[in-house]
């Protein structure tokens, strides 16, 4: 009598041997870890700031004056209006916010108004060039050689985490990486055990076509993230990238990097069934990818992008990953914090799983 075939066993076995293969591949290799160490690397040793200031107008301000008036002329300040006293105290913290500004009505005489100014020790140096920018300011609204006339700039300065540029592209590549893993390496693979008539021999044999996948998916995921805590690891030690709760925050990571991953080989699921030759794969592939690379937050914050280009860049799943990559490591968000974020990922998933199933092809 013959045993009873174990599926377990041969989705296990299937999975070991893609991960071996995965590893043997050069094209992998450079995706998931050689390009994303670059750019960190990169831009570790670069530091930097942003190009523009931005600054919060706090609640019961004066708007209507001359301060507000020459700020918003600058162009280098962005100014906001409209937010609350808690939101803005949390992004002076995190550095989200490089000041808050209260200009008030001056009842006594002159000066007109008083400037008070809070800035932040997480961005000085977007905060030592508002100090430039509103002294320079003052000295032109006032009579030169006299008492103020207009405004008297008044500063304080906050403690808060220091945000270096580390802590928004680290999460950048590593979702640079999850989606070149997802999609490149399930496209080529399963069109070339198509092409090269593996599955037709898989299904010679009783391994169910949900293994093959599922062994697939498997050793993809454990490549991307055993890829994911090379990055973080290097990132962290090395360039002192924000960690905010040291372990709980590597493992919050690696689940997002993993729900990330599976919603990005459904992609590729879609490039291996579109594809008609391997020549075909890069150019769909890049159709899929390349958007999200350039516009989902990955080198720039999107928020820097033009006003009609920026509904287009939230609505990619990789800005969400990205998006809530960064609050988990910076500002200490736990998974139920970043739930929006992962239901819209999650509702991609569904989407282009559903496409998947209409255009993979086993042969």
């Amino acid at each position: 009598m013959s045993k009873h075939y174990n599926h377990t066993k041969a989705t296990l076995s299937l999975a070991k041997a893609s991960f071996r293969s995965i590893t043997r591949s050069p094209s992998a290799v450079i995706f998931t870890l050689a390009f994303p160490l670059i750019f960190i690397i990169v831009f570790g040793f670069i530091g930097g700031g942003g190009m523009k200031i931005d600054v919060a107008i706090a609640p019961g301000s004066d708007l209507q004056n001359p301060v507000i008036a020459a700020l918003e002329k600058t162009g280098v300040i962005r100014l906001t209006k409209n937010d609350t006293k808690e939101n803005i105290e949390k992004n002076l913290e995190k550095g989200a916010y490089d000041a808050v500004i209260s200009v008030e009505k001056n009842t006594a005489g002159l000066p007109a108004y008083f400037t008070n100014v809070k800035y932040t020790s997480a961005s000085l140096t977007n905060g030592n060039v508002l100090k430039s920018v509103l002294n320079d300011l003052a000295h032109q609204l006032n009579t030169v050689n006299q008492k103020p006339t207009v405004t008297e700039i008044r500063a304080t300065t906050i403690t808060g985490r220091l945000h270096r540029t580390i802590d928004f592209i680290l999460p950048g590549q590593l979702g640079f990486s999850l989606l070149s893993t997802g999609v490149f390496g399930t496209a080529f693979i399963f069109f070339a055990l198509r092409q090269n008539l593996v599955i037709k021999r898989f299904f010679a044999t009783p391994v169910r076509r949900s293994s093959i996948v599922l062994g697939e998916a498997i050793a993809r995921i454990g490549f991307a993230l055993l890829g994911a805590l090379f990055i973080i690891v290097i990132g962290h030690f090395a360039f002192n990238f924000t960690l905010i709760n040291g372990v709980v925050t590597v493992i919050n990571m690696l689940v997002l990097a993993t729900i990330g991953v599976i919603v990005f080989m459904g992609f590729g699921f879609v490039v291996s069934g579109l594809a008609k030759s391997e020549s075909t794969i890069p150019p769909i592939s890049n159709i899929i990818t390349l958007p999200q690379f350039l516009l989902s937050g990955t080198f720039f914050s999107i928020n820097a992008f033009p006003a009609w280009l920026q509904p287009i860049s939230r609505a990619l799943p990789l800005t969400y990953l990205n998006d809530a990559m960064r609050k988990v490591a910076f500002e200490g968000a736990n998974l139920w914090d970043v739930k929006q974020q992962i239901l819209i990922m999650l509702l991609w998933g569904i989407g282009v799983y559903a496409v998947a199933v209409k255009t993979f092809k086993w042969e």
